[in-house]
């Protein structure tokens, strides 16, 4: 993923009434939504909005009812406009595109998956599929063997000449979402894409787009007012409550440094052990051994205060070894101090990946006095992982 910003909002306001602008001035000056409507009549949907996206990463925008996040997305393709504020994509201003160049943009920047599927009826599936290269002036060869393409890439080879209501709600939605992929938009807005699904077809749906961004990097920006959907698809995710922003962060961010007692309250009942991951709640390794010789071994346990060590060399990790082990060692006849650490001398230890959920290494963890190494692909030591972190970070004594 980039780190470059390719969406940018600045201080984005939307006031729903006879005079919005009248209203900013009360809104900046601190007079809250409620007060406003009982005062004036006018619904503020947004208060000061300021967001940046980067360019290749999933972000969801989420809330409860009435936070305002179905207002946000609808000022990305300006479907409604702002009060006031800026709305900038790859630099562009959103806001001075006369008739023309927002059709134009709307039809090659930006694609959109509804919460109600959005299909048409008395269309065929990948005439469905193909609408937005029709509208894109695409000959029809190339659209319908682009969009037959797109059916296959979600699940839905030969489905094509079906009709929506020949299909489940799932096998709808899939539609949908080859239909907004068709036209290689760069940015997918996705608006409750998965709330009308029942559970299993939702974490489906959800799997289906983990694995199509990890080939395609869209720009994706998903709204929910799910926090377990949130956490399992977003790279980041702003929080909204009654219209203003409440906080961004990474998942691990939102569920370990809640930025209010708002945010605190929604996080609380998380399966956090479906939702953190071994690294992001490993500690460093400070007990490393770099040597290759049991006294210095024994040396550098002494240094750390600690009667274990993680042996690393430059080839990466190679084990785990207890000091008491190794004084044994030297104590009888087969080994001393200059001796090299060999296999025999390790402890049988699980090594468990960085990359994994918490709920996959619980049983390895509690079994093992000591923090358990945490090994990535390539062999690299890259932290441990201790039965008190894992209690921390789940919140509980285990």
């Amino acid at each position: 993923m980039s780190t470059q910003n390719f969406i940018e909002i600045k201080s984005l306001y939307k006031v729903f009434g006879p005079k919005p602008k009248s209203l900013i001035p009360m809104i900046q000056a601190g007079k809250g939504k409620q007060e406003l409507l009982e005062e004036t009549g006018h619904t503020v949907g947004l208060n000061n909005i300021n967001l940046d996206i980067k360019r290749g990463e999933i972000f969801v925008i989420m809330g409860l009812s009435g936070s305002g996040k179905s207002t946000l997305i609808r000022h990305f393709n300006r479907i409604i406009d702002p009060t006031e504020g800026q709305i900038l994509v790859d630099g562009e201003d959103v806001l001075t595109l006369d008739e023309n160049s927002l059709r134009e943009f709307r039809r090659s920047k930006m694609s959109m998956v509804f919460q109600h599927f959005g299909l048409m009826p008395h269309h065929s599936v990948i005439d469905n599929v193909a609408f937005g290269l029709k509208i894109q002036g695409v000959a029809k060869n190339e659209r319908l063997e682009k969009a037959k393409t797109w059916l296959a890439d979600v699940g839905l080879e030969g489905y094509g000449n079906q009709y929506p209501s020949q299909l489940s709600g799932g096998q709808q939605q899939r539609v949908g979402l080859a239909r907004a992929l068709c036209t290689d938009a760069e940015i997918l807005l996705m608006d409750e894409a998965f709330s009308a699904l029942d559970p299993l077809i939702r974490s489906e749906m959800q799997d289906q787009l983990i694995e199509l961004q990890e080939k395609l990097h869209k720009t994706i920006v998903f709204i929910t007012h799910d926090l377990d959907e949130a956490l399992r698809l977003g790279d980041r995710i702003a929080i909204l409550k009654d219209g203003e922003l409440v906080q961004v962060g990474e998942p691990k961010e939102i569920l370990l440094q809640p930025a209010n007692d708002y945010v605190e309250a929604f996080v609380r009942d998380v399966n956090r052990a479906r939702a953190l991951t071994v690294e992001n709640v490993m500690k460093p390794p400070v007990n490393r051994i770099t040597t290759s010789t049991i006294g210095e071994a024994i040396e550098q346990m002494k240094a750390t205060s600690k009667e274990y060590g993680y042996v690393v060399s430059n080839e990466g990790f190679e084990g785990t070894v207890l000091q008491e082990t190794l004084e044994k060692a030297v104590e009888g006849e087969d080994c001393c101090a200059e001796d090299p650490l060999t296999d025999a001398l390790f402890e049988t230890v699980a090594e468990i990946s960085p990359e994994s959920l918490l709920e996959e290494v619980i049983p390895e963890t509690l079994d093992n006095e000591r923090p358990l190494p945490v090994v990535d692909e390539s062999g690299e030591l890259k932290g441990v992982l201790s039965r008190s972190g894992l209690a921390k970070a789940l919140g509980s004594s285990v």
